[in-house]
């Protein structure tokens, strides 16, 4: 069964196993207790290790705007695309 964490539940859970880690748990352990697979725990390891909750929203609001500005610049390129057809013409 595959679920989706949100960024907050995710750094939830990173900091979760790092508490069972200094414990003194081996990975395969916490990743069952945490459950997730030792793979998912690596790759939010990688991705998100050290983040504050904080910094997954400033994160989430910087990949929107990224979103919205590659569509501006799509735009952009398609109106030069139809402008230089058009001038082309003449």
């Amino acid at each position: 069964m595959k679920k989706k964490f949100s960024g907050t539940e995710i750094v939830g859970k990173l900091r979760q196993a790092d508490v069972l880690i200094g414990r003194g748990k081996n990975v395969p352990d916490v990743c069952r207790e945490i459950g997730v697979s030792q793979q998912t725990y690596y790759r939010w390891r990688n991705k998100y290790g050290g983040m504050s909750p904080d910094m997954i929203k400033q994160l989430r609001e910087l990949q929107k705007e990224n979103v919205r500005l590659r569509k501006v610049v799509a735009d952009q390129a398609i109106d030069m695309a139809i402008l230089k057809e058009v001038a082309q013409g003449n």
